[in-house]
């Protein structure tokens, strides 16, 4: 190899290895840059997460709601439906803490016993004689004790004190007897009434029964949900029926059945179905409370029934029974 070539090759190697060195500082300035940035992003990334994360615990302390915690539009679905069958598993509930407490009524009393005979209308009257004519006459051949009416009432006291309404039990020639939410059927006998307030109080023999526990009507508000239980038509005991509080401090007048029109004031009104013989039984809030005391329905109306709130009952409780 000549010098002059010699001298090319050593400028080459020299040119090569400046060139890869220059290369590879390049690489690594560029390297050393995108990590740099990399960490400057991330560091923004868990400055906003911090703040983000801030926001949402200050808007949860005023609104009581996590944004951080969105549900989705099945999830919404999903609460509601639990949410109504919890609604449906109060009601229950509360119905079956009443009802063993909840009462009928019968009303019995001696009525007349007839009998149909067949007599001549003229008598003896010579005229007539040979006609042979025969009518039907109604005469009384004694007395039958016969249930003639019935209503509703619920037990206050686990020994035997009934509230009911006063035109329940408003005959006082007739007797009283009380069936019980497992059948058993005991005598009664009427221990107080307040025609004011068309309340009254039965007293039957006994120990240990359940009672209905009395709530606050003072706190009930409009579109309540409330359960009327009674024996409905005066057959059917222990009936269901569930509304709504539609109305507060109602006036009404109410005929009784001797024809006296008695006037409540301060009275509830529900779209709960009050049937006749319901009278007397608890109108029931969703805690299984007695808030009224069922009284009267209008008669040719839909949904329009009145009960007497329990704590303007209560005053007389006090009074009269000590509780």
């Amino acid at each position: 190899m000549g010098t002059k070539q010699f001298r090319y090759s050593v400028i080459s190697l020299i040119i090569i290895g400046g060139a890869f060195w220059a290369g590879r500082t390049a690489y690594i300035s560029v390297t050393e840059f995108v990590a740099d940035e990399e960490r400057k992003f991330d560091s923004k990334i868990l400055v906003l997460q911090k703040q983000i994360a801030a926001l949402g615990d200050e808007v949860m302390k005023i609104t009581g709601e996590n944004i951080r915690t969105a549900l989705s539009l099945k999830e919404i679905q999903n609460r509601q439906d639990i949410k109504t069958k919890s609604q449906s598993e109060l009601l229950t509930e509360a119905v079956a803490k009443v009802s063993p407490a909840v009462v009928s009524i019968a009303i019995s009393k001696d009525v007349p016993q007839l009998e149909v005979v067949y007599q001549n209308p003229f008598g003896n009257d010579p005229f007539f004689k040979d006609f042979n004519i025969q009518v039907p006459v109604y005469r009384q051949k004694g007395t039958i004790n016969k249930k003639v009416g019935g209503g509703s009432g619920f037990i206050i006291t686990s020994t035997g004190y009934i509230l009911t309404n006063r035109h329940v039990v408003l005959d006082t020639v007739a007797t009283y007897s009380v069936l019980l939410s497992d059948g058993t059927q005991k005598p009664a006998k009427v221990v107080y009434k307040d025609a004011e307030k068309d309340i009254a109080i039965i007293k039957i023999d006994g120990t240990g029964y359940k009672t209905v526990a009395l709530g606050n009507s003072d706190t009930v508000k409009l579109g309540e949900t409330v359960v009327a239980i009674g024996n409905a038509l005066g057959e059917y005991s222990n009936s269901v029926s569930v509304g709504i509080i539609s109305g507060l401090n109602r006036s009404l007048q109410a005929q009784d059945s001797t024809g006296k029109v008695e006037t409540l004031t301060g009275v509830l009104q529900t779209d709960a179905a009050i049937n006749p013989g319901n009278s007397g039984g608890p109108l029931v809030n969703m805690q299984g409370q007695a808030i009224g005391i069922n009284v009267a329905t209008v008669m040719g109306s839909s949904n329009i029934s009145f009960s007497i709130p329990i704590n303007s009952v209560i005053s007389t409780l006090k009074k009269e029974l000590g509780i």
